[in-house]
């Protein structure tokens, strides 16, 4: 892959009309639990009835979730493309408290550089994707991400929305049986 000739791959997975777009942090705990339900979800509604689109909510206070997020949609420029992106989501989750701070501000992330996230993420997720990381340019796929969820008025993750309209009675403890109604009937 050139640096200068890339293309982040959609993190979209089903073919359907209905779309649900779910607004994630990948260390936020919450959109973990929401991310985990996502394949069963693809697979209740049918890949043929709904598209899932994942757009990533980069928030402050979860303290390396720039890292995270630029990490994700580089591993999208990758052969794989969103496959590859979702092992990294997958690993991030998986060891979500590794990535984390003690309550935002403390414990031994405090001593962690991007590079050893980004060792960690390769090493969980078998994603190779330090190269990526450093285009140059990657910054325009995460200000789109960015802008779609402040023209939308997205603030907490998850959010999720159906056919472009916040949800907010849908939440990650709900069952998928529960989303899968909403969306399909």
């Amino acid at each position: 892959m050139s640096m200068t000739n890339w293309k982040a791959d959609p993190l979209e997975w089903g073919n359907g009309k209905r779309i649900f777009e779910v607004f994630l942090e990948p260390t936020c705990p919450y959109s973990v639990k929401a991310f985990r339900k996502l394949d069963g979800l693809l697979k209740l509604a049918g890949e043929d009835r709904i598209t899932i689109k994942i757009r990533l909510q980069s928030q402050p206070w979860h303290m390396f979730s720039g890292v995270i997020v630029r990490a994700i949609l580089a591993a999208s420029t990758l052969e794989g493309g969103k496959e590859s992106a979702r092992k990294v989501l997958a690993a991030v989750g998986d060891h979500r408290e590794e990535f984390e701070f003690a309550h935002h501000a403390g414990g031994p992330n405090m001593d962690a550089t991007p590079n050893d996230i980004l060792k960690r993420i390769a090493n969980y997720s078998g994603v190779q994707l330090a190269d990526a990381f450093a285009i140059a340019d990657l910054d325009r796929e995460i200000k789109w991400h960015a802008k779609c969820a402040r023209q939308n008025g997205i603030h907490v993750s998850p959010t999720f929305m159906i056919d472009g309209l916040v949800q907010p009675d849908l939440g990650s403890g709900d069952e998928i049986e529960v989303w899968a109604k909403k969306l399909v009937g």
